[in-house]
């Protein structure tokens, strides 16, 4: 079988084909072919980079006139030229996209229909910069496809089985019946995350209490017990949570409240503020990429070092948090970009929960190796590290939907 995955978002877009047999590995297989579509060229060109599994590469840059036609050129390289691994587009099976928003009716990985997508559109209003993004890539797609069955994988679906009590928020009930409630987000990731720590640690999904965070640009966090996420941290929507690279995480309301009532401030002005100034980039102000910031640190930057202290802050709150909920811990997992490679964190991090006889094995740590477990041997919880595969998970629903 042959599985195409989309994974389309606002600044680009990635997309992967595995070739899969009658049983799923127990480990991520490489794709045979991956390309990226970056849109963030500010010269009016997109760049498009692709690899096969048999080492060819493509790089090139075309004009930025059509999204979908650049997205529908991305994808012939499937079939034509030096990277072309497959003879026609009908030779795909299934066609798995990762859709930001499927609300609360959609719980599960769901075959695209014209009801699907209509849904997807009315569901832009809770993620106007990624559902419509998400349409474009299903939109190119059945235009190359044509018939060929396509699945849309929702990234809110893992976190469906969070109680009202986890997703209710202390507002007149009027609101909730608009839609305005704890969804969460990064579900794909904490899905796969939670699957491969099952593996790592030998233990049956069932029986495991895990948190899981995922710290890239954006974090976040899940509680996850019997396999299901009974708490996270996103919330309505993605800006809720932790402190992130350029977000501020969960603030006082009332701020929003005075920052309004300013005479130069307006919604979209705020939006810019808490979505694309803070976090880390408007502590330190140097960047919302944790790397420059260990580099000031190390150069004595004070405001850096505020920035630091800042995040791990939030992250071990936020950690206590889903304790709570969780009422134990057997394994602390970091993934995505922080997660796997900024092992400074993890150490402050873990730091917090020596209490629960939490114990690093601080050579690992400093290792930056995946998929493996850097706790002390003596450690009451496991602590993980795992390279997220989103483009596997998507993959893999779409082959438990097609079987």
């Amino acid at each position: 079988m042959k599985i195409l995955v989309l994974n389309a978002g606002s600044s680009s877009q990635k997309s992967c084909l595995y070739e899969l047999g009658n049983v799923l590995p127990d480990t991520p297989p490489e794709p045979i072919w991956e390309a990226m579509v970056d849109w963030t060229h500010h010269t009016g060109f997109a760049e498009i980079k692709v690899k096969t599994h048999q080492g060819k590469v493509l790089q090139e840059e075309i004009a930025a006139t059509s999204r979908p036609k650049i997205i529908a050129h991305m994808l012939e390289t499937l079939w034509n030229g030096e990277t072309a691994v497959i003879k026609e587009p009908s030779d795909v099976d299934i066609i798995g996209h990762r859709v930001v928003h499927g609300g609360a009716e959609y719980r599960q990985s769901t075959m695209l229909n014209a009801e699907v997508k209509e849904a997807i559109a009315k569901l832009s209003v809770f993620a106007p910069v990624h559902n419509p993004a998400n349409l474009e890539g299903i939109a190119a797609t059945e235009n190359v496809f044509g018939k060929i069955p396509q699945v849309a994988v929702f990234d809110t679906a893992f976190h469906a089985h969070l109680s009202p009590a986890a997703y209710t928020y202390a507002i007149p009930s009027k609101y909730a019946e608009q839609g305005i409630r704890r969804y969460g987000f990064h579900g794909i990731s904490h899905q796969y995350c939670r699957d491969r720590a099952a593996q790592i640690l030998n233990r049956p999904v069932n029986d495991l209490r895990l948190i899981t965070c995922h710290l890239g640009n954006g974090c976040s966090l899940a509680a996850i017990r019997n396999g299901h996420s009974i708490d996270t941290t996103m919330g309505f929507t993605p800006l809720e949570g932790l402190v992130m690279g350029s977000r501020s995480g969960s603030i006082d309301a009332g701020i929003l409240i005075h920052l309004l009532r300013q005479p130069n401030m307006d919604v979209e002005k705020l939006d810019r503020l808490l979505n694309r100034e803070s976090g880390l980039l408007g502590i330190s102000g140097i960047s919302a990429d944790l790397r420059p910031i260990l580099q000031a640190i190390a150069e004595g930057n004070s405001q850096a070092q505020i920035a630091f202290d800042v995040y791990v802050h939030s992250l071990r709150s936020h950690i206590g948090a889903m304790l709570a909920s969780l009422g134990g811990l057997d394994a602390l997992v970091f993934t995505a970009g922080i997660g796997e490679n900024a092992p400074d964190i993890r150490a402050a991090t873990c730091e917090g929960f020596e209490f629960l006889g939490l114990k690093l094995d601080l050579e690992k740590n400093n290792q930056r190796a995946i998929d493996v477990d850097i706790a002390a041997p003596e450690s009451a919880v496991r602590v993980l590290v795992i390279h997220t595969q989103e483009d596997w998970e998507i993959a893999r629903e779409c082959w438990n939907i097609q079987i």
